[in-house]
Parts: C-alpha cells; structure tokens; sequence
C-alpha cells in the first residue's frame, strides 16, 4: 500500500478511504482526540504519516491467540 503514495504522507481522502470512515469522522477524531490518530498539519493542510495509520489499525486490534 505505501507503494501507493508518492510520499509518506496521506491526505484525509486517503486515510478515510483506507480505514473505511467518513472524512468527517476523522475530523471527529482529530477534533475531539477521541483516537490517538497522529497527523502532520501545515497551514490549513492535515496529512497522516503511513506508519501512523499502520500503527493505529494495529493499536486497534481485538481477539486473536494470545
């Protein structure tokens, strides 16, 4: 997937469309700090570091073999 982006940063399009949420819902998050989501903000611009979304979807996990 990284192969994808041309940098190391995603826009929230991006990271919306690969978590599966609205662009909205990351704007919750972010706003609310409901998730400890890192993001990179420039001016008006929010960009997630790759590595970061990983990590988050990784934090995120439930059940498994322990």
């Amino acid at each position: 997937m990284a192969a994808l982006f041309k940098s190391n940063l995603m826009t929230p399009e991006q990271v919306a469309e690969y978590l599966g949420v609205s662009i909205e819902t990351l704007n919750v998050w972010r706003c609310t700090k409901r998730y400890n989501l890192p993001y990179v903000k420039a001016g008006r611009l929010v960009r997630y570091r790759f590595e970061d979304v990983e990590a988050f979807v990784a934090s995120r996990m439930q059940g498994g073999i322990a």
